[in-house]
């Protein structure tokens, strides 16, 4: 995530200098700096899912206990569940398209990018299942956790 990250910061910070300075630009770094971000989101969000610090509304689950608050907590899960299947089956479907469908300036196959959601739905339906295990989402360590 740091080197996706930092690669972003240089393919734009150059980029930025030379369209302001030189009044030019290279054209593949911003289908670079494009593949790193939707990369660095998708495997930002499997870390954030596994650390509980996903934002959530909890309105209702807050103010119920025992057995409603569990019941509550596997709807949930089941919601998400399903979600994450779909997204997977979608993303799966993305990457066999992308795989005849190239990049217009680079030229890689367009499944490398498709492939970064169907690793998100891969990974954070293991999440899910650690989540189910454990009976209930993780708890946020540091000041995260204590905010209401």
């Amino acid at each position: 995530m740091v080197l996706a990250l930092a690669g972003m910061v240089v393919a734009v910070f150059v980029n930025v200098v030379l369209r302001y300075v030189f009044h030019t630009s290279i054209v593949s770094y911003e289908e670079v700096s494009r593949l790193l971000f939707v990369w660095l989101v998708a495997v930002g969000s499997i870390v954030a899912a596994f650390e509980g610090k996903h934002l959530g509304f909890d309105m209702l689950t807050s103010r119920v206990k025992g057995g409603a608050r569990k019941g509550l907590f596997w709807v949930s899960q089941l919601l998400v569940a399903v979600c994450m299947v779909l997204l997977l089956k979608g993303s799966w479907e993305q990457v066999v398209a992308g795989m005849r469908s190239y990049s217009t300036v680079l030229g890689y196959p367009l499944a490398l990018a498709a492939a970064a959601t169907l690793v998100l739905a891969a990974g954070l339906l293991v999440a899910l299942v650690f989540d189910l295990l454990r009976g209930e989402p993780p708890t946020p360590a540091g000041p995260a956790g204590d905010i209401e």
